[in-house]
Formats: C-alpha cells, structure tokens, sequence
C-alpha cells in the first residue's frame, strides 16, 4: 500500500508519497552526490551523474531508494504492485537494471521526464534480486517534474509506458484500469449539487459537501487513487502558491491509520509521509508521529563521492 502524488503549482513542482507498511526497515534520508560511482549489477557504472536525495536503505554501501529527487528536478518513486510485476531475464540488446536499481538509474542519467521517456525505452527490469535476504518486491513507478508525470510498469507482456494526466499512483490494479475507473467518478464536485432525481420530490441537500457524496474512503488502492485524484483536483491553497503545508494536507486524504489496514505481519499504516519540492531542491519526510526531517541538495554536498546520510 501506497499512494504517489506530483503536483504543479506556478513555477513550482512538488512530488512525493505515502509509504504504507507495517513497519519501517531502518530507512533514511540519503543524497547520492554526483562522483559517488553508482554501480548496477548487469550495466554499466555511472562515475558522474546527477546528485540524488531521497529515503533509502543503504546495504552493503548502496543506497537502495524507495523514492527520490534530483538536482535538476526530476522525481521518481517506486510503489507496490504485487500479482502484477513481471521482471525478465537479462537481454543482450537493452540495458538491464534489476528493479532496486531503476531509480538511482534515471535519476541519475536523466535531467527531465522527456530524457527519462527516451532512456525507458531501451530498458530492461531484470529478474535479478539484491540477495537471498532482500529478494524481490514487485514494484511499478512513477516519474514527474514540472512538465508532468508517467507510469512505468514491468509486466508480462514487457515494459510499458504511460503518460499520466491524473498526477496519481497506488498499487494495483494495473495504471490504464486505475485511470479508467476514474469516469465511475465524474459527477462527483465540490459543490453543492442540483436535484435531477426527479422535480416531483422535495430532495435538496441537507448538508454541505454532498456533491462529493460516492467519493471513496476506505484504503483500498483504487479508493485511494480516487480519492487523491479528486483532492488534487479540487485543493484551494490558502494563498495563491501551493505550500509544502497544502502537499502534505493532500497526502493526508489517503494517509491509513495504524489499526484500520489488516497487513501480513500486523497493521499496514503510513509509516512515513514526503515532499519533493523540487524549486528549493528540499526533501522532507514525515513520520506517522508528525516529525519531520527536513533536508536539501546544496552544492556542498552534491559534489563528493561519498553517500551522505541526512536523518
């Protein structure tokens, strides 16, 4: 369970998720700087690179993200996406990244969502796990900045990319069902709506926010694809620019409370909540608490070779 979010506002783009799990694994904020050699397992090594932040957990020296932002603005997030992923054995004529690596990958080679839709297009998910202790999580991903987002997802038939208008992405089902569903939905509103039951009965609204009446709120994944894609859509900021404050209030219509969401090893929840705010080059996480930790890519440490962990 998860819920990914990209958003624009003005001259500014804001990116980020819900991590919904029953427990967190050690995970922290990591920048990757620009000399630090990011080594794959079946390509070749990136020496230089864009510097990356994100929340990782760092095995054995490597930064495996969960989500993350780079220097020039570029977001990419991975997501849950289990019965559906299908990751294929190595292929001599493309580039074959094994699914902990696709993230560092394009954020690393790729400045923008047009150069990450070229390079997808000679890549490979292969079916090759970090170790017998940290097997496969079937993954899909989405990719934003300022110009919009897309879906990518590994799956039978191979990889295929989609270009997302609702800015939205949970589990399954599969991104071109989760986005036709959403027309089940297209009378919903924000305001208050009009009688066209019939004008024979007196059946006027009796309370405020019944145009909304139908949205979904339970966790399953396609309520809360609904759901975000309806508060996105329809979010006032309280001034005219949309705040790191406002992105976060969106990520908390789809935010599980510990104890509601039945998961295999107890309750799933958000155990972390995260902004890329891609103008100032800061990256936040929230945990299910309220703490933040707030931390940025500065020159200073987008220039070492060395992983730099923040908190």
């Amino acid at each position: 369970m998860c819920t990914a979010i990209g958003i624009k506002s003005n001259d500014n783009y804001f990116f980020g998720r819900t991590l919904d799990v029953c427990s967190g694994n050690g995970e922290r904020t990591v920048i990757t700087p620009r000399s630090f050699p990011v080594k794959f397992r079946a390509a070749e090594t990136l020496k230089t690179h864009c510097a990356v932040i994100g929340t990782a957990l760092v095995v054995g020296g490597a930064p495996l993200y969960y989500e993350a932002m780079n220097d020039c603005g570029l977001c990419m997030a991975g997501l849950n996406f289990p019965g559906n992923a299908v990751y294929h054995p190595v292929d001599g004529d493309k580039i074959n990244l094994a699914p902990f690596e696709i993230i560092l990958y394009i954020l690393g080679k790729c400045k923008n969502l047009e150069e990450a839709r070229a390079e997808l297009k000679n890549v490979n998910i292969a079916d090759i796990s970090f170790s017998e202790a940290l097997p496969h999580t079937p993954l899909h991903w989405m990719i934003g900045d300022a110009s919009g987002e897309i879906v990518v997802e590994s799956v039978e038939e191979g990889l295929k990319v989609y270009d997302n208008p609702a800015g939205v992405l949970t589990n399954n089902p599969t991104f071109e069902k989760q986005l036709f569903n959403l027309k089940n939905y297209a009378a919903l509103s924000p305001y208050n709506p009009k009688t066209a039951f019939t004008d024979k009965l007196d059946l006027a609204p009796y309370s405020r926010g019944m145009g909304a009446l139908g949205l979904p709120g339970d966790w399953s994944s396609p309520s809360r694809f609904v759901r975000a894609a309806f508060v996105k859509y329809n979010l006032k900021p309280e001034k005219n620019e949309l705040s790191e404050s406002d992105f976060f209030n969106l990520l908390e219509s789809v935010k599980v409370p510990n104890g509601c969401v039945e998961g295999a090893t107890g309750f799933q929840y958000t155990v972390y909540s995260c902004c890329c705010n891609t103008m100032d080059k800061s990256y936040t996480r929230r945990a299910y608490s309220g703490e933040s930790v707030k931390s940025a890519l500065t020159e200073e440490n987008c220039s070492g070779s060395e992983i730099v962990i923040c908190g």
